[in-house]
């Protein structure tokens, strides 16, 4: 027998009992839950208010911004009282967290304006409402109590935004063997929308990475009253600059406790190893920030190298907290705030060079200080010599590897060493030799620092799924003399493949790659190949749309220090640019008038960074579709030779081609830049490798795996070679056969019209969403040979996979809109089944990059103009298209009707193909209301008034809908029926033409 939901929850408030929690039975409304946080308010700041007072503080509390509510929450604030005295006060101990009082409540309700919402278990902290537990039975997804929560966050004048819930800092969902856990926020950073940009979702795990997924353990780990207070009070972060709060993940948790607690004890050095794409400045950022706070420690100092990490790092922390970290632009500032008392320079973001300037007597700031009669740098940091300093290194394995370590560990003795990093350096990847008696050139990440303390490897960040799988393709030309491991191909053969990859490897331009390539030279050769062929290929075939390329290397340094600075990590570009400066310098300034050309910019040489910035926003700007921002303002493919190869993150970059030889770390933080998680449309990052490396691939799996084997590292971190995708899809289209034949129908989309009853349509959704989710990652398969592709089609030809695409939207969007309408009713379960209530839909899977609004415009005005006979696209198979793709949901039936009323051959040009579809939804809009009106008996002239004047304020109007109803002359209690006949029809309409944007007040009538 399955658990009831109402058990579950009264074995957790059972649970929470057992950790000392007091249970609250008698706080079920607003009122009992205001006057309990009025009375620990009082307690807690030793004040009694008047009842006006308390109104009045409520007032000024309660706000609908999630941000603001959690600075109040963890601030000092201030309250003036009737009187004119001031109060300062707090919302709960904020010294000590864990004095604060922790209750629980079960089925709290909270009626606002429109809205009647009951809570399954709140936890108060010290009276506030500070953490939601929602529950569902076994077998339905926590991610419909997820979506429930935004559906009731986005409800008009709700009880997050109108009560003391607003005050909430995280949810938990859960049913009794998931539970999941995320922060609250506001809208824009709080959503299940079409895209599937989820809010971040996390599940608890041990130091160890092992899940702790079920709500007793969960509760006995998570939830104990002093480790709660913890991850709000200090492993929460506001994020100013984008108004947001973010949750640590556990593994971030463990290495800040890792490193607070190696200083207390003061017991040496010690490293992290948390994996590229893990959010290791979060990570540092807190360990930093908790040491501000700490006596013992006279300075904290996270060092980085090269310029445009220090600057990248600096913005990083200070947008985790606004003035955080000042900029130091120079050796003389660094040494300044190194000497201020001030406790805002306790914690300085700088490079390992200026520190080393700092340091080195023989540096020309030094031997200039000497010359002008002042003491050396060296000389005016002597008193802090003696003195506890922390040092935090950002990916420690940069050029830490030399003199400026040595250097910093002989002039502080007593200094504690930090190291983060995502690929470490072991005896196999070592390329130094460590000479006896002498640090100076250290061999690996322990030798520099001692031990490791923490450990997140990608094996654990692919199984957590914050980072993605790899699909690597070993290109092999055609032909017998296949080329050596790690030889280079003919460039021609390379970018004709490229070009002919692409698309596919992309799907559709949807995300973007890097050319990875070996030396500067090749790096020109590549850019000048690519325009002429590429324009070859549009004479060749005027439809051919280029890719937009890019190249970028860092020029001769010829003294500047800045460029100087940037080769530091750059070792390829750097020797390169010892050979025929001038050429290079030459080729640079070619390929910047060529860009600028491009993309009507005014870079130069001289400037080289900004340069560089432009191309990282412009690879990044990938993420607006091409109707808010143009494919001609995007780059499609940047070719590079060691810049951005580490350190750079766009989740919209999916594809590296690689025409180098890469090797362990190296090999590592190239590929991680292709597999940031961004949702289904995003399976896994594409390698397309040139030079035939699967050696040095598995032998960087077997180094990076953490406690994994080799092979099963293999498993974890590679997709499945595309003739098993092949053997899994077949066996999920069998599925669904099998299941419209259970139902007594062939399988084909127009037989899902036939199925009957909600618990088929539901059967049909988890069938068809798994087809079609197989089929995703196979149609971004670089590889695919022509016997794959013909399997493929075998299994699931076109024609079908598109006509089930149009059916499982269609019945998606039929069972959603029952979920919600459900939802609404409070849970009570009359509107669906139990298989219903437990599906989620994915609408990214069904949603296409190419087919957009102003695609499907230019087909209809091509089908327009092909005369009959000679027609490349039927009626049919256009409407096909529509209502196959996600995009157009709240459209296909507007569009369909539209394309029904087009004919071949009359000529039409797609301007007048736009007016005619504008023109045509307006007289069926029309015809729809008047239709409506007419049969409510209204006129249909004031019920188009009425709706436009909803639609133009997406506010509802109560009373001009009692106006309309004047002239039918009714009772009242006939009018209120004839009012709510009327909204059944009209509520779902003005939903439909609100297209997303949510009508205020509507909810009281649906």
């Amino acid at each position: 027998m399955t658990t009831t939901e109402n058990q579950i929850e009264l074995d957790l408030i059972a649970k929470l009992g057992e950790l000392k929690y007091t249970y609250r039975s008698d706080i079920h409304d607003r009122a009992a839950l205001e006057t309990n946080f009025r009375e620990k308010f009082e307690v807690l700041n030793r004040v009694k208010l008047t009842d006006g007072e308390f109104t009045r503080l409520l007032d000024e509390i309660v706000t609908p911004d999630v941000f603001t509510a959690a600075r109040t929450l963890r601030t000092i604030n201030a309250f003036t009282r009737e009187d004119g005295t001031p109060l300062n006060y707090t919302l709960v101990n904020i010294k000590d967290w864990c004095k604060n009082t922790f209750e629980v409540v079960n089925q709290l309700r909270v009626n606002t304006d429109y809205s009647h919402h009951r809570y399954d278990v709140l936890i108060l902290i010290n009276g506030v409402p500070c953490v939601q537990i929602e529950l569902k039975t076994l077998g339905i997804n926590p991610r419909r109590a997820m979506e429930q929560i935004v559906d009731y966050k986005n409800d008009p004048g709700n009880g997050y935004s109108k009560t003391l819930l607003c005050f909430l800092q995280l949810f938990i969902v859960s049913n009794r063997t998931n539970t999941y856990y995320f922060a609250n926020n506001n809208a824009r950073h709080f959503a299940f929308n079409a895209d599937e940009r989820f809010l971040p979702i996390y599940q608890f795990a041990d130091e160890n990475n092992i899940k702790i997924n079920q709500l007793d353990a969960f509760a006995d780990k998570f939830l104990v009253k002093c480790t709660l207070g913890q991850t709000i009070s200090r492993y929460m972060v506001l994020v100013a600059s984008e108004q947001k709060l973010l949750m640590m993940r556990p593994y971030q948790v463990y290495a800040v406790k890792h490193i607070v607690d190696c200083i207390h004890q003061n017991c040496g050095n010690g490293y992290i190893w948390h994996t590229t794409g893990s959010g290791k400045t979060l990570t540092s950022f807190k360990a930093s920030t908790l040491l501000k706070d700490n006596p013992d420690i006279e300075k904290c100092l996270f060092v980085v190298d090269r310029k445009d990490l220090d600057r990248q790092t600096r913005e990083e922390f200070n947008r985790f907290q606004e003035g955080c970290v000042e900029e130091n632009t120079n050796t003389a500032a660094l040494v300044r705030r190194l000497l201020s008392d001030d406790y805002a320079d306790k914690v300085i973001v700088t490079t390992i060079q200026k520190l080393g300037l700092a340091l080195d007597e023989n540096s020309k700031r030094n031997k200039q200080q000497k010359k002008d009669g002042k003491a050396t740098y060296k000389e005016q940091l002597a008193p802090m010599s003696d003195k506890r300093i922390v040092f935090i290194f950002d990916e420690c394995h940069r050029s830490q590897f030399g003199e400026n370590h040595q250097t910093i560990k002989e002039f502080f003795p007593k200094a504690q060493l930090f190291g983060f990093t995502g690929t470490p350096i072991f005896e196999e990847n070592s390329s130094r030799t460590q000479i006896e008696d002498e640090q100076a050139s250290m061999k690996t990440t322990e030798d520099l620092f001692q031990k490791q303390l923490h450990a997140y490897t990608i094996t654990h960040a692919i199984e957590d799924s914050n980072v993605l799988r790899f699909h690597v393709d070993y290109f092999k030309p055609e032909g017998n003399n296949l080329p050596k491991p790690g030889e280079a191909l003919a460039k021609k053969a390379v970018i004709d493949a490229i070009l002919a990859k692409h698309d596919i490897a992309t799907a559709g331009r949807r995300f973007n790659a890097v050319l990875a390539t070996a030396s500067i030279n090749d790096a020109i050769e590549y850019h000048d190949l690519f325009q002429s062929l590429q324009e070859a290929k549009q004479k060749a075939d005027p439809s051919f749309v280029p890719l937009n390329i890019a190249c970028v290397f860092s020029p001769p340094a010829e003294g500047d220090a800045d460029v100087k600075q940037i080769q530091e990590d750059l070792p390829t570009e750097k020797k390169d640019n010892e050979v025929d400066p001038e050429g290079k310098k030459a080729a640079l300034k070619a390929i910047l008038t060529s860009y600028n050309a491009r993309y009507h910019t005014n870079h130069s040489i001289s400037e080289f960074d900004l340069y560089y910035q432009d191309v990282q926003k412009r690879i990044k700007d990938q993420q607006w579709p091409n109707a808010d921002h143009p494919h001609t303002k995007k780059i499609d493919i940047t070719i590079v030779v060691d810049m951005l190869l580490t350190g750079f993150d766009s989740k919209y970059l999916n594809t590296l081609y690689v025409d180098k030889n890469l090797r362990h770390h190296g090999l590592i933080q190239a590929f991680s830049r292709t597999n940031r998680v961004l949702n289904g449309s995003k399976p896994y990052g594409n390698i397309l490798d040139f030079r035939q490396q699967q050696a040095n691939v598995d032998a960087a799996i077997a180094l990076f795996s953490g406690e994994k084997t080799g092979e099963q590292a293999r498993e974890i971190w590679l997709v499945d070679k595309a003739p098993v995708v092949i053997q899994k899809l077949d066996v999920a289209v069998q599925k669904l056969v099998d299941f419209m034949q259970s139902q007594g129908l062939a399988c084909k989309p127009e037989a899902v019209h036939s199925l009957k009853g909600d618990d088929a349509r539901a059967a049909f959704i988890k069938n068809f969403k798994e087809v079609q989710r197989l089929k995703t990652q196979l149609d971004q398969y670089t590889d695919l040979t022509k016997d794959n592709a013909a399997a493929i089609d075998h299994i699931l030809p076109k024609d079908d996979l598109q006509g089930f695409r149009g059916a499982y939207l269609e019945t998606a969007q039929r069972l959603k809109q029952q979920q919600s309408q459900q939802d609404k009713g409070d849970k009570e379960r009359d509107c669906t089944t139990a298989d219903v209530d437990q599906l989620d839909f994915e609408f990214v899977l069904f949603a296409s990059a190419v087919i957009d609004y102003d695609y499907i415009m230019g087909l209809m005005a091509r089908y327009s103009q092909q005369g009959p006979g000679k027609q490349k696209m039927s009626r049919e198979q256009l409407i096909g298209l529509i209502q196959s793709d996600a995009k157009f949901i709240n459209e296909r039936e507007d569009i369909a009707d539209y394309i029904n009323t087009l004919k071949a051959g009359e000529g039409l040009s797609e301007t007048a193909i736009r007016e005619g579809y504008t023109r045509f939804k307006k007289e069926k809009d029309t015809a729809e209301l008047a239709a409506i009106a007419i049969r409510h008996k209204l006129v249909p002239i004031c019920l188009q008034a009425f709706v436009d004047g909803i639609l133009s304020r997406m506010i509802f109007d109560g009373e001009a809908l009692s106006d309309l109803m004047v002239p039918l002359a009714l009772g009242w209690k006939a009018r209120a029926q004839a009012e709510l006949a009327l909204m059944e029809e009209l509520a779902p309409l003005l939903n439909k033409r609100a297209q997303g944007r949510e009508i205020s007040g509507l909810s009281a009538y649906e």
